[in-house]
């Protein structure tokens, strides 16, 4: 292990990378039309650079700028199978590529987890990758980039009791931020990575109009969520080289390929924690401040918690409370109490109209017709039919949208992004707010009055709730027939003193 990934050549941002070519790096204009002519040319091509592998379906490089010759590419490299086969396609193609993996895993705040490093696994992988086609790999050590520009974010938004996204911030403000600024001064035409997703440059003759994101041709997997946040200055130097492939195509390839990591899982959970716990990082970095359990409808005590800001609205596991199932449906920041609930699915507190701010549209300005867009409040395959008000904001004079959801939506949490399509075009997002015109899951004055109390030593002990045997009830979600758990039936717990 050591000896291989000696072979790796690490590079800092505190260092000058050195170009080996003139700098040059915006995009070349793109021709589209011309596709339909390059399939046996790049039939040919697949199966000189994929000897031993069969031949590479023209369909399959479609994303991959095919009709472009020999662009010299950087490819954001993880380890997991995704990128390599984006890694693979551009070399069928017919690219000069470069990978490089980000090395954003902070081990030095968690010496206790150092035999459990992720990145050395994904490193070993993605040097096998880049060896079985003789493709240079470099290591960028982002740490202390992330750490200012991700992760004091993230616990900052926990401390105020909002939900924040990662993974949207990790592609605007490192991989597509802070690693685009380290390689500015290199010779590359393109970054590319294995994002699910498209990229439609502008034609010769059309050179001064935007870059456009579309939606990818597996709906499931699409990311254009996770990229709708980006500038029109970074989608206009990115590609996508699976845009147009399924998952399931994506692992065909890997076989074909053979590639090392062909069987390998897909990576799941928060970038940055690795194996670690998000709990775990909260308390680390957050600390704990022991607080109270409400019951919303009542006001009784149920028990204590280490702080708000390890719980989100809905939350269901980690309450450790009998006579369940309990949900978290409100939080008092201020006196860090969490107000919880066995009602959660029986209270209509669904919205559709909500406040979205921090707006970025990839063409700088918000669409002119507002009144039929589509609208994800989360990643997913999931739209929703929508009409956006854009009205100024009441801070720093930021426009603020006003979004009207063609159905209720009950999971809108504050922090978290909502994407806005125009069809299979993503025109851009912003983040959403805290409840406007909404009054939440319905906290009895009880429960508000005890939150406010100093000394909550006052309360006593917690109650004693005794539960009775009962079956859980399970009913078909009618809009994606699904067999969800919807809470006890004709419940029968019974809450003592």
């Amino acid at each position: 292990m050591l000896r291989a990934m000696a072979m790796v050549r690490p590079v800092t941002l505190s260092l000058h990378l050195k170009p080996l070519l003139p700098c040059y790096f915006p995009p070349k204009p793109l021709h589209f039309s011309r596709l339909s002519k390059l399939v046996q040319s790049l039939t040919t091509r697949a199966s000189n650079n994929n000897a031993g592998c069969g031949i590479i379906e023209p369909n399959y490089l479609s994303c991959c700028l095919p009709d472009k010759n020999n662009l010299r590419i950087a490819l954001l490299l993880s380890g997991g199978v995704d990128s390599s086969v984006a890694l693979r396609l551009l070399h069928a193609a017919g690219h000069h590529c470069t990978a490089f993996y980000l090395k954003i895993w902070f081990q030095e705040d968690f010496e206790n987890f150092w035999s459990e490093c992720p990145w050395e696994e994904d490193l070993k992988y993605a040097k096998a990758v880049c060896d079985q086609v003789d493709i240079p790999l470099e290591v960028v050590h982002l740490t202390d980039e992330y750490w200012k520009n991700v992760v004091s974010y993230i616990i900052e938004e926990y401390r105020c009791g909002r939900t924040p996204n990662p993974d949207v911030l990790c592609n605007t403000r490192i991989k597509f931020g802070a690693f685009m600024d380290a390689i500015n001064n290199m010779e590359f035409d393109y970054v590319a990575s294995g994002h699910y997703a498209k990229v439609i440059h502008p034609s010769a003759d059309e050179i001064n109009q935007p870059s456009v994101l579309e939606l990818s041709k597996d709906m499931v997997k699409d990311q254009t969520y996770f990229l709708s946040h980006l500038s029109q200055a970074q989608l206009r130097r990115l590609i996508f080289p699976l845009g147009g492939i399924s998952k399931d195509e994506v692992r065909k390839l890997a076989t074909l390929f053979n590639l090392p990591n062909k069987d390998r899982k897909d990576s799941q959970g928060i970038c940055f924690l690795g194996k670690i716990k998000f709990s775990e990082f909260v308390a680390r970095h957050i600390g704990e401040m022991e607080g109270i359990m409400l019951e919303a409808e009542t006001g009784d005590f149920l028990g204590n918690h280490r702080g708000f800001w390890f719980y989100t609205i809905g939350q269901r596991q980690g309450l450790r409370l009998p006579g369940g199932p309990w949900y978290v449906v409100e939080k008092d920041v201020k006196n860090n109490v969490v107000f919880v609930s066995r009602n959660y699915f029986s209270f209509d507190k669904r919205r559709r109209l909500f406040r979205v701010g921090s707006l970025r549209w990839f063409n700088g300005s918000p669409p002119k017709e507002t009144s039929e867009l589509q609208c994800k409040v989360r990643h997913g395959p999931g739209f929703y039919n929508c009409s956006v008000v854009i009205e100024p904001g009441e801070v720093d004079d930021q426009d603020v949208a006003i979004v009207q959801l063609c159905e209720d939506d009950q999971g809108l949490a504050a922090g978290q992004f909502a994407a806005f399509y125009k069809g299979r075009t993503c025109i851009g997002s912003g983040v959403i707010l805290e409840s406007w015109n909404d009054q939440g899951f319905p906290v009895c004055e009880r429960a508000l009055e005890l939150a406010r109390i100093e000394d909550k030593s006052e309360l006593g002990k917690p109650v004693k709730i005794k539960v009775k045997p009962e079956i859980p009830v399970r009913e078909f979600d009618g809009k994606d027939g699904i067999e969800v758990e919807r809470g006890l039936n004709n419940s029968q717990v019974a809450v003592t003193s």
